[in-house]
This record gives C-alpha cells, structure tokens and sequence, in this order.
C-alpha cells in the first residue's frame, strides 16, 4: 500500500467528551484549523453512559418512591405502583439522543472543525492514524494534541464469569425488563446509585462490599447515614465479602462469597452487576510512539497546566488523574483554553475538589473530609447540624442526614465541609464558592439567606464552630 499524505491541522482532539468538544470549538473559534476523532458515540461517558442516563434513571426512581409515599401527605393514589422500564429507558434514550445529537451537530456545523469517525492511535508525537471502521485509515499530524478517552468499566476476573451474563453500568441501562434480583458488586458512588435507583423501581437488590462499610473514602458518619437510609428501603449489604466464583443457575447467577464469616456461602441473583470502578482508555492509543508512558494506574502524568511529558500534547478529562467528574472534566477544558488561547496562566493544582453522590437523599462535599485534617494534624473548627433542623427538611418530610463543616483554626479559612440531605448537592456551593473566594468563614456566616431554605441554616451551622477534639 503506498504512503499516504498526511493532512496537517494547527490542533487534533482526541474524544468528544465533556472536555474535548467544547475544547474543539474554541480552538476552532479561535482561528485553529482543528481536528476532532470520535471513535464511537458523541458526548463521551457523561451524556451516553453516565451522568445523563443515570440521573433520569433517578428521576424515575424518585418518582416511584414519592408515588408510593404520597399517602404521608396526605394525598391519595389508588393500586400499586408499578415501574416500566422499557418507558423508564424510552424516555433515557431520548434524553440521551438530544444532548449527544446536539454535540455533534454543534462539532460538524462548526467553522474550522473537521470531524473524523474512527479510532486515533498516534504513529508519533504529532502525528495521528484514525482508522474508521470499515477499516480505512487517515493520517493526521498538528502541532497540538489534545488527549480525551475517557475511561471504561471495570470488570473484575472471577472464576467463572466468561460463564454468566454480567452487567456494568453502561449494558445495565439497556435492560427493558426489571431485575427480579440485582446483585451488586462494588460499594461506591455507582453501585449505591444503582442499588437505590432499582430498589425504587422494584427489584431486590443485594450489594456486596469488600471492606466493612460502603463509601470506604469518605468520613464514617456520612457512609453509615447512607447505609441506613439505602437499608431502610430494603437494600440489602453483605460486607467483607467478594465473589469468588460465579456460575449459572437456573435462569440466573450463583455467586460463591469468599468470606466465609456470611451466614451463607454462595447467593443466588437473576442479575449481576459490577460497579468495581473505571479503567482510562490509554491502552489503545499508541501513546508510546508519542514518548508518554502511563503511570501504574493507566493514567497520563500532566503537570498542572495538563500538558503531558511531550510538548505539545496534553490531556484531559478522566484520562489525567487530576479528577474523574463531568465538571472536572469541563474544569480541565476551560484551563486549557485559558493558557492555550487566551494567553492566561492557569493551573489545576489551585482546584478545589468538590463532587455528589446522587443518591436521595444527596450526600455532597468540598475540600478536605474530617478524616483527612485529622491526619493533617492541623488544628481546626468543626460543626455539625443534623437535616432535621433544616425548616426545608421538615416540611418537605425529609429529615434524613446532616451537614458539617471543618475551619482552619488560624486562618478561618474552610478546610471542607460535607452535607447529606435533601438539596444537598445544590447548597454545597454555598461552601464552594466561600472557598474559592478565598474568604474566611465569617464572611458566610454574615451573610443574610433566604428563607425557607437549606443554605439558609449554613450561616447558623457556621455559628456552632469548636475546636476538633
């Protein structure tokens, strides 16, 4: 096959997600003739398998769960109430066709941009080969790369599992029927939202976790208040176990635990899921013909300008470890653009680390945990308040969790704070934005909220600080 012309652009963007395709436009915008390659669906995780999908799924799920409670307010609603979830993933794939539909028209449409469907591997440090999937290949070269491939589930190896039928969380929002028994391993952010989601909709749902609590990474208080809201539901947790083995039976899954401190040995589930992490999407790419070789988690190394060891590549998104959320993702977008075309000097190590779980109630956080600053060793101020203080909790009848927050002692600085609650992911940034003003507590503490709300009670939370003892 003879050599073929390579076609030269000023920038290539590997991946249209959160980050990559807002990127692709502003180089574009900013006068750079820019390559984007999409290997597969555009929007990346977030809009095709992440917070899109999931976050209608949770909709759904709460719209069940009121359903089933109305009578506690006093409104009436006649029969059972069922879910389908055919309709529940009808109106997800519609949700989800919008927001990937719209990115790609916005790419396509956009001056300066070329789109190219295919896998992206680089052939050298500025050069690129897209393979499409009929097996053609184009040959890309610019002076700028932009790394965005997002990650992928993580399937543990269990003795048996090329045997059985398994889920993760992308194949288990294809599901059209209701499991009648959902298995899950894994007890994080993924596997709490799932277990709850289709508790909601129906389904006994066991979880079985490695240590002995869910959230492992967060403060203790906050992971058992969760676990008792999901256990109060119905879900069902199993700690300081692991499938061992895993082996069809009857139409579904028997799953042999390893700890064998259980009452029972083996479980048996008409689903499983796993929801035991992501994997980065670095392993494809051809990165050592670019001279960048992946840290022991698969991960690319980037200084806090995300630029890689190579010049004139960078990375972004899920692929850096500097963050693994939709925002941070968007975060290393608007860094990028800052220092690349609007001549700024932006740097991510200055971020703020903030994310939610969104289970429901919503358990959210900034900053460093309790857990961490008394590692530090650093004096502080903690308070804590419980949600049922909060006038919005009481009246909207949910009075589940609480919030906290943890003060530098010297600076009155905020060193971080968590909340639990009913619109918990929405008054964090009360504390985000305190923080990232750089202001000290006091000046949150002052300020005049409206009422009745949950931002309301923070500056009266901030009223309660004494020293961590």
């Amino acid at each position: 096959m003879s050599q073929q012309m390579s076609q030269h652009f000023d920038a290539i963007v590997i991946g249209t997600g959160q980050g990559g395709g807002p990127l692709a436009v502003k180089l574009a915008e900013s006068g750079r003739r820019t390559a984007v390659i999409e290997r597969h669906l555009f929007g990346g995780t977030c809009v095709n398998v992440g917070c899109t999908p999931t976050k209608t799924y949770v909709a759904s799920a709460r719209a069940a769960h009121v359903a089933r409670h109305a009578g506690d307010y006093g409104v009436i609603v006649e029969g059972e109430v069922r879910v389908d979830l055919a309709r529940v993933k009808a109106r997800k794939d519609g949700v989800i066709a919008e927001s990937r539909e719209g990115m790609e028209k916005w790419l396509r449409n956009t001056p300066g941009v070329a789109v190219f469907n295919g896998h992206g591997r680089f052939t050298g440090p500025h050069s690129i080969s897209v393979t499409g999937a009929d097996g053609h290949q184009q040959a890309l070269d610019a002076d700028a790369i932009f790394i965005n491939t997002g990650t992928r589930a993580t399937v543990p190896e269990v003795d048996g599992l090329a045997g059985v039928s398994h889920l993760t969380n992308s194949t288990i929002l294809e599901l059209t029927e209701l499991p009648e028994h959902l298995a899950i391993v894994g007890g994080s952010y993924i596997a709490l939202e799932f277990a709850q989601m289709f508790r909601r909709f129906g389904s006994r749902v066991t979880v079985l976790v490695r240590g002995d609590r869910v959230l492992a990474r967060e403060d203790k208080d906050f992971a058992v208040q969760v676990q008792k809201v999901l256990s109060r539901e119905g879900v069902e947790f199993l700690f300081n176990t692991e499938a061992s083995k895993l082996e069809p039976a009857g139409k579904g899954i028997r799953i042999t635990l390893k700890d064998q401190t259980q009452d029972q040995a083996s479980i048996e589930a008409s689903h499983l899921l796993f929801a035991t992490g992501r994997t980065p999407n670095t392993d494809d790419l051809g990165l050592e013909q670019a001279g960048i070789a992946l840290n022991k988690h698969g991960l690319i190394d980037v200084d806090g300008r995300l630029r890689t060891r190579t010049e004139g590549v960078w990375a972004l998104g899920d692929v850096n470890g500097r963050g693994a959320f939709t925002h941070t993702s968007y975060n290393d977008y608007e860094i990028i653009a800052s220092n690349v075309v609007d001549g700024e000097a932006r740097s991510v190590d200055s971020r703020i680390m903030c994310y939610a779980v969104f289970v429901d109630p919503p358990f959210a956080r900034v900053g460093m945990s309790e857990t961490e600053i008394r590692k530090d060793g650093r004096r502080a101020l903690i308070a804590t308040m419980p949600m049922s203080r909060v006038g919005r909790a009481r009246e909207r009848g949910e009075t589940d969790g609480f919030m906290k927050v943890l003060v530098d002692a010297e600076t009155k600085k905020i060193l971080g704070a968590g909340m639990l609650g009913i619109e918990a992911d929405e008054a964090i940034h009360t504390f985000i934005d305190i923080m990232n003003a750089d202001a000290p507590y006091t000046r949150l503490q002052r300020a005049m909220h409206i009422h009745p709300t949950v931002s309301e009670l923070i500056p009266t939370l901030l009223g309660m600080l004494e020293p961590l003892k």
